[in-house]
């Protein structure tokens, strides 16, 4: 198998090289592209010419200045890591748990910052009353949501179920924003454990654990609400059980067990992360089977990954109406899926673009993954091209990771949020690899100039990042994102609002989108439409219309004439406020769309953090203009608030504003 390991690790090492350190995204025509990689690769230049030089000074000078380099200096280390590891893992997931709570409540306010957090966690909360998903209002498009489902009379987020049930142990006790760090601890633990098994080295066991638990890729996205975070974990639940089930004095059934419900419990919170690894561990177990006439552990994972499925299936079945269907289907229909086709938000995903995409993820790991003064995937690149022999669980990773990849080179939608979030479940795999490179280096080159000068590069390289990189990375991270930030309970006990009904004011293009929704316009259609048209036009149709008959696909059709707009419309942030709403130049556009305007520029929120609001009995809906008299009749002795900020500027937090019923009536009868 030598020359196989070697071949496997160069292309590994050639793969990375390539996607990692060339902008081929900037390289090909149209599609995606990284505007940002010059000043990025030189920022990375700069600071590896630093560490090299750095490095090569240390190591001239070392063979004057003794105490400057000491063979055998971490060998107390590595020794208390052989004899007392699991009391080094202890302490190592003790320390992750600090810097993620740290992180979670100090650099992310304990609060999630994006879409796909805030649904996961309303669906956390449904779950958390013992419901899959809760009625529909009978005005539901003031309640609506990007990633929320509206089906039969049904509510739910779009998402698999096991990530809003991980989330949901944290609502039980009042914290979701507890779950990320607790689950970045016990990831610590369970790599921990596999490091155990298949890295016979101490020290490199020792690395590669502090490289994932102190990564501030992992510590970042630790302190989110992302269901990336628990999906790790669980995977690497699987990782254990599988190197327990391969093992030859092994293969036990319960070992097969294991690993089957840790690949089992992450498909049910990210399918294709769960699918990426459990593939290539399911056919291992396979052939092992037949090979050694052994199957009790290939029995016991596949009942483990039987469960979580079908708990699963059974829950789609409930909410979607079909098993293997789930939310994001049904919002988004086939576009969404796995392949080459039309996406959901218009234009094509190609091979060309996959690779784009693929390209861009390596490329931002380069600085997200360590925030080092260097190009982070360096280490990995030369350890796997110094590699000269693979064990088998190196292969089993490898073959993993590569399909992690292959799968999102299928996938249309750019992963982007605290680094490239669709390759996180390849954090154990780079850590190993990273940790690997001075042993390596050391076994290639001997303990002379080239090895030492590697060691204090290294050194340098780490710290200069911990003392530059990291820290403006949390001040980005701490002072991003600022509106999502805004309690609303705490404001409105400030406030004294209480059982109030409260209109929260969105853009002119949140509500144009609303609208549609309402009118039965798929998500897929209705943003397609919103942009494509003049908002001025499309707001007077969706007048038109609403009082009709028509609805769903009817409704996108009568509006499909106003695609041909498309060709002339421009960005007008300048103008509006927002970047999404494009208008068309030199014409003039009538009183009710300069008054949306002016309302635009003079200051909006959004809508859906609003819809995790605890506490005061106040209901929050969607400002909706005219068609706010209807929330009145329903709600017809509670005070009326309208939630806006004062000004148009960036991050200027909403207030709460007295409205009067009939003042309200009156400018609505007059056609506002």
């Amino acid at each position: 198998m030598g020359r196989l390991d070697r071949a496997i690790a160069l292309i590994a090492a050639a793969l990375i090289a390539v996607l990692g350190f060339f902008p081929l995204a900037n390289w090909i025509p149209g599609g995606h592209s990284a505007p940002w990689y010059t000043a990025v690769a030189a920022d990375l230049l700069t600071g590896l010419a630093i560490a090299l030089g750095g490095g090569v000074v240390l190591a001239i000078l070392s063979r004057r200045i003794t105490p400057l380099w000491r063979d055998g200096l971490l060998e107390p280390i590595r020794q208390s890591a052989e004899g007392r590891w699991p009391i080094w893992v202890l302490g190592t997931a003790g320390l992750t748990l600090a810097l993620t709570l740290w992180v979670a409540v100090r650099t992310l306010n304990g609060r999630p910052l994006l879409i796909v957090e805030i649904i996961q966690v309303y669906q956390a909360r449904i779950l958390a009353l013992g419901r899959l998903w809760v009625a529909a209002a009978p005005h539901q498009e003031f309640f609506s949501s990007l990633h929320l489902v509206e089906q039969d009379g049904r509510v739910y987020g779009q998402f698999p179920m096991g990530g809003p049930a991980m989330l949901s142990l944290g609502t039980l006790v009042g914290r979701e924003w507890l779950v990320g760090p607790v689950f970045a601890a016990l990831s610590v633990l369970c790599f921990g454990a596999l490091l155990r098994r298949i890295e016979p080295r101490p020290g490199v066991a020792l690395g590669a654990l502090l490289l994932l638990a102190l990564a501030p890729f992992a510590v970042f996205m630790s302190g989110s609400h992302m269901n990336h975070v628990p999906t790790l974990t669980w995977l690497l639940v699987g990782m254990w059980g599988l190197s327990r089930a391969v093992a030859e004095d092994a293969g036990r059934f319960r070992d097969g067990l294991v690993a089957g419900l840790g690949f089992g419990i992450a498909a049910a919170i990210r399918p294709v992360d769960a699918l990426a690894f459990a593939a290539p561990a399911g056919m291992w177990l396979l052939l092992r089977g037949l090979q050694r006439r052994r199957i009790a552990a290939l029995l016991g994972s596949g009942l483990g990954i039987a469960l979580p499925i079908a708990a699963l299936a059974l829950v789609n079945l409930n909410t979607t109406g079909a098993p293997f269907r789930f939310g994001y289907s049904v919002l988004w229909g086939s576009g969404h899926d796995l392949g080459f086709h039309v996406t959901p938000w218009g234009g094509a995903h190609t091979p060309v673009r996959g690779v784009e995409l693929v390209n861009l993820y390596f490329l931002r790991l380069q600085t997200y993954l360590f925030e080092a003064a260097g190009p982070s995937l360096l280490p990995l690149t030369a350890a796997l091209a110094l590699s000269r022999k693979l064990s088998p669980f190196d292969r089993y990773l490898l073959a993993a990771s590569a399909l992690l990849c292959g799968c999102y080179f299928a996938y249309w939608h750019d992963g982007f949020y605290l680094g490239p979030r669709f390759v996180y479940p390849l954090l154990p795999v780079l850590a190993l690899w990273s940790a690997r490179f001075l042993p390596l280096l050391r076994d290639a080159v001997g303990p002379g100039p080239a090895y030492r000068s590697a060691g204090y590069s290294t050194i340098i390289a780490v710290g200069l990042g911990l003392l530059t990189s990291a820290p403006v990375r949390a001040r980005q991270y701490r002072e991003g994102m600022l509106s999502l930030r805004w309690d609303p309970d705490a404001a409105a006990q400030r406030a004294g609002v209480r059982n109030a009904l409260v209109f929260v004011r969105e853009s002119w293009g949140a509500e144009l989108v609303a609208r549609m929704w309402a009118l039965g316009v798929s998500r897929p259609e209705a943003d397609a439409t919103y942009r494509g048209a003049d908002p001025c036009r499309l707001d007077e149709a969706l007048s038109n219309l609403e009082p009709g008959p028509l609805r769903g696909s009817r409704v996108a059709a009568a509006l499909h004439p106003l695609l041909a707009d498309s060709v002339r419309l421009v960005n007008a942030e300048s103008v509006t406020g927002d970047p999404s709403l494009r208008l068309t130049p030199g014409i003039r556009y009538p009183a009710r769309c300069v008054e949306k305007i002016e309302a635009n520029r003079s200051g909006f929120t959004l809508y859906p953090p609003l819809l995790l609001a605890r506490g005061f009995g106040n209901v929050y809906a969607r400002d909706l203009g005219s068609r706010d008299s209807l929330l009145l009749a329903a709600f017809p002795d509670r005070p009326v608030y309208l939630l806006k900020p004062l000004s148009g500027k960036v991050g200027a937090p909403p207030v709460f504003i007295l409205m009067a019923r009939d003042s309200l009536l009156a400018l609505w009868r007059g056609g506002r």
